[in-house]
C-alpha cells in the first residue's frame, strides 16, 4: 500500500498516511477538524536494491553509471544521433 502525504492548508498540520489506492482521499484535518486536509505530491522514496536488479547484477565492477561511461558504444551512438539531429525524441 502506498504512503500518501497530507497537509492542512488551514493549520499547516502534515501527516503521512498509509492508504489503499482505491481508498478515497481524506479531507478532514485530524488536528483542527476543518476540511482543508489535502493530498500532497511528492517524490517516491524507495530504491530497488539487492540481487536481481540492473544496478547490482549487470554492471561491471566499479562502474557507477553506464550512460556516463566514455567507452560505452550505446552512449556514443546516442550522443552522435542527438548532436546531428538524426534521432528524434
Amino acid at each position: 500500500m502506498p504512503i500518501y502525504e497530507y497537509r492542512c492548508s488551514s493549520c499547516g498540520f502534515e501527516k503521512e498516511i498509509l492508504q489503499k489506492i482505491s481508498d478515497s482521499a481524506l479531507s478532514k484535518c485530524p488536528a483542527c477538524g476543518l476540511s482543508f486536509f489535502n493530498k500532497q505530491i511528492s517524490a517516491v522514496a524507495f530504491r530497488l536494491s539487492g540481487s536481481g536488479w540492473y544496478e547490482t547484477d549487470f554492471k561491471t565492477k566499479g562502474q557507477k553509471n553506464i550512460s556516463r561511461d566514455g567507452n560505452n558504444k550505446e552512449a556514443k551512438i546516442l550522443e552522435k544521433g542527438s548532436s546531428d539531429g538524426s534521432m528524434s525524441k
